[in-house]
């Protein structure tokens, strides 16, 4: 597999993460716009996407790339080819790269004959790369630093593959990560803390959707109660620190995770992820296509 690829956040040095972070900024004040003319990028989505998929579109014609983008509906794996052979058919058309998100879970073990690099748009409940790079490169726009900065994760941690991303590469930043909501949804991947503790003492509240499509949603069948529970409304925003803010992988489910008055609020970040995401993704593509730059 190509050396560029950019499948998880374990194997990049914090070097390289912040150079990624780096890069976005320059994304983001216009210094990459238009470098790539005619090159092609290829977008695999097996999964439903709004955001990471779109945003990855928008960073390519930013950058100059021309993308296809797949349909799985109206493609040969409903006539039977396997998975590999859809990727490798897209290497075939001498695309520059090939963005895939899956629900198979480390999906890029069965692509070894692909040689061009491949970016995980996401991969069943393990890893989301280009999210978890916007989450941070939104945290540090807004504190200027990782070290020391507390974080808690709010929701169905077992099946977010953004948490599970995010609280790995956190700390290793020197972030503080904890995880609260119900016990059911907790995997023990971080320390554990009480929502309404959490509320006042952490300078990330970062909420998460309760993944209906990843398991059989029978444990909490009371939306109200889910709410009054591990719910932000402005009450409890209320209550945070003063320079704390909330984020959001999204989509979000108003009056779930989130009231409808706290989406937008003066502490959200939510919307600013999602512009940011263009950023980072924009920065990921660079990487993978400059020809000069030392391999990940």
């Amino acid at each position: 597999m190509n050396k560029k690829s950019l499948l998880n956040l374990t194997n990049l040095e914090i070097s390289e993460i912040m150079e990624l972070i780096n890069l976005a900024k320059k994304c983001e004040d216009g210094d990459f716009n238009n470098i790539y003319n005619n090159k092609i990028v290829a977008n695999l989505f097996f999964e439903p996407s709004t955001r990471t998929q779109y945003s990855f579109e928008t960073a390519e014609l930013k950058l100059g790339i021309k993308p296809i983008n797949f349909n799985q509906e109206t493609s040969s794996i409903k006539k039977g080819e396997s998975f590999y052979d859809t990727i490798k058919t897209f290497e075939s058309f001498q695309t520059s790269a090939i963005i895939i998100r899956s629900n198979i879970d480390k999906y890029y073990e069965q692509l070894n004959g692909i040689n061009i690099p491949i970016i995980n748009a996401g991969d069943g409940v393990c890893d989301h790369p280009s999210q978890s790079l916007l989450d941070l490169y939104t945290i540090y726009k807004h504190f200027k630093t990782f070290n020391g900065i507390k974080i808690a994760i709010v929701g169905d941690i077992k099946h977010s593959r953004v948490a599970h991303t995010n609280i790995d590469i956190m700390n290793r930043l020197g972030m503080e990560t904890y995880i609260s909501g119900p016990e059911i949804f907790n995997d023990h991947t971080s320390k554990y803390i009480d929502f309404d503790q959490a509320i006042t003492e952490m300078d990330v509240i970062m909420l998460l959707r309760i993944q209906h499509e990843r398991h059989q949603f029978k444990e909490i069948t009371n939306i109200n109660e889910y709410h009054e529970k591990f719910g932000l409304d402005m009450k409890r925003v209320n209550k945070m620190k003063r320079n704390s803010i909330i984020m959001h992988p999204a989509p979000f489910n108003r009056g779930v995770e989130i009231s409808d008055d706290v989406v937008e609020c003066e502490k959200s970040k939510i919307f600013q992820q999602i512009e940011n995401g263009v950023f980072i993704r924009m920065a990921i593509l660079y990487k993978a296509l400059e020809k000069e730059v030392k391999q990940w």
